[in-house]
């Protein structure tokens, strides 16, 4: 049975040093709030294009918290893009990434920012 988290999360961004102007990576860290509370960590690796309005990125990301009343880790894949103003993001639990009470997690994420806030939507399941 599939599940719903909602909340928000607020992200921080530090760039590595040394990166070529096209290409970026950076340290990513996040405090999640609502169904799914607690931190994570990541990188992002990003390359923009010459066109403007293009570019794209790939994340992982460690969650460290709770869903509702279970705790554990698990991590998310992020792939984005934008295609001259055209933008598609996909957030992937990766497969048997779950520890604690999370194990045999998987689902999907979507982010909606809205007046600069960070919401989560997670389509998520659990193991049985």
């Amino acid at each position: 049975m599939s599940n719903l988290a909602t909340g928000s999360f607020d992200v921080a961004l530090t760039p590595s040093e040394g990166d070529e102007p096209a290409m970026g990576r950076m340290l990513i860290k996040k405090h999640y709030k609502g169904d799914l509370a607690g931190i994570a960590k990541g990188q992002m690796l990003s390359s923009r294009s010459t066109v403007e309005g293009s570019a794209g990125y790939v994340a992982m990301e460690l969650f460290e918290g709770s869903l509702g009343d279970k705790f554990g880790t698990f991590v998310l894949l992020h792939k984005g893009l934008m295609t001259r103003g055209e933008s598609s993001l996909r957030i992937s639990v990766v497969p048997d990434s779950g520890t604690g009470e999370l194990v045999g997690i998987s689902g999907e994420m979507t982010i909606d920012i809205a007046e600069a806030v960070h919401n989560y939507t997670f389509d998520y399941r659990l193991a049985d």
